[in-house]
């Protein structure tokens, strides 16, 4: 399918659900509002989930009360599903980072699909795949895609902050993942009244205070720096997760802090989960966390940005990140 036979397909009104990846993020919420809100504005009956719930600072998303979570309103997104005419599913290469969701979507070989991602090798999941890695996120290809399709005219403030979310969630305030085109399209972005310094401090500066407590324990107790692997670790066990109440979103952007150091260029979060180990993994430089995600942890993402996870016990697992990091050692010190 291309672009052009999407937008005759959607001239008429169509029931279309919107789908983002579990443990969404501000890129996986951010595009997911804006296609959400976008053809809601076009006559469409639309249904947003997310396989599992979203951090709390993004509450104040515009739309965000109309998003649906799959694990919360199983049955009734089960239901939405099966009645779709079109799927649209963003920020995600490969259906098995959607769970069940998936599943679901699978077995919906009648309804039209479409995917908008900018990951590392996507599997082929949909009728139209609108596909870009070197995009700084989902959102800006969201940007792209409006554009291409002719509907550049039916952004509105809402979408705009949604996209702008997206985008600097997704590039560490343009931190990374940037190129000089990113900042054309934040530009027309910004013309839609956005008040970027009020939009900063809702993503960036409305954390709780457990989080900085939790992130001071991290740094001074749970964190492990291997100067001859210009490596950072910090690993947070079961028994962490209860002192701090730690809850979904509230590790977001502590394995961020470690690539602070000077000499360190990989950095590694590895947290107890109730049944699996879940490992974060990013990098500076030409370090690809990436291939070191799909070799050695089933994971994947982007170059310097990535996850991956195991089963077993957290000491177990901090000892096998550290037994790989010899095979890296000429790639870390040449990076």
């Amino acid at each position: 399918m291309e672009i052009q036979e999407l937008v005759y397909y959607l001239a008429v009104p169509r029931d279309v659900v919107v789908v983002s990846h579990r443990n969404p993020d501000g890129d996986a919420v951010g595009s997911t509002l804006a296609i959400g809100r976008l053809l809601r504005k076009a006559g469409h009956t639309v249904h947003m989930i997310l396989p599992s719930e979203f951090p709390p600072f993004f509450n104040w998303m515009p739309d965000i009360d109309r998003v649906w979570i799959y694990d919360i309103r199983t049955e009734e997104s089960v239901k939405v599903l099966q009645e779709a005419d079109l799927i649209w599913m963003l920020d995600f290469n490969s259906l098995d980072r959607i769970d069940k969701l998936g599943e679901e979507i699978h077995h919906r070989e009648d309804a039209r699909t479409v995917l908008i991602d900018h990951h590392l090798d996507p599997e082929p999941i949909a009728d139209l795949m609108y596909t870009e890695v070197a995009a700084s996120s989902t959102s800006e290809l969201v940007f792209d895609f409006i554009r291409d399709a002719g509907w550049i005219n039916q952004i509105d403030h809402e979408i705009a902050i949604s996209l702008m979310t997206g985008i600097l969630t997704d590039t560490g305030s343009f931190k990374y993942n940037t190129r000089p085109e990113l900042f054309h399209k934040v530009a027309e972005l910004l013309s839609f009244g956005i008040d970027l310094n009020d939009l900063q401090i809702k993503i960036f500066n409305t954390l709780p205070v457990k989080f900085l407590r939790l992130l001071g324990y991290c740094l001074h107790k749970r964190m492990e720096i291997l100067e001859d692997y210009h490596t950072g670790i910090i690993s947070l066990s079961k028994e962490d997760f209860v002192k701090f109440d730690i809850q979904r979103g509230d590790t977001e952007g502590i394995v961020n802090y470690l690539l602070m150091i000077q000499q360190i260029k990989f950095a590694i979060l590895i947290t107890e989960q109730p049944t699996i180990i879940k490992l974060s993994f990013r990098s500076k430089g030409d370090f690809s966390v990436q291939q070191f995600a799909r070799d050695n942890f089933k994971g994947g993402g982007h170059k310097n940005a990535s996850g991956g996870a195991t089963y077993g016990t957290l000491s177990k697992t901090v000892k096998k990140v550290k037994s790989l990091l010899p095979l890296y050692e000429n790639s870390l010190k040449s990076a």
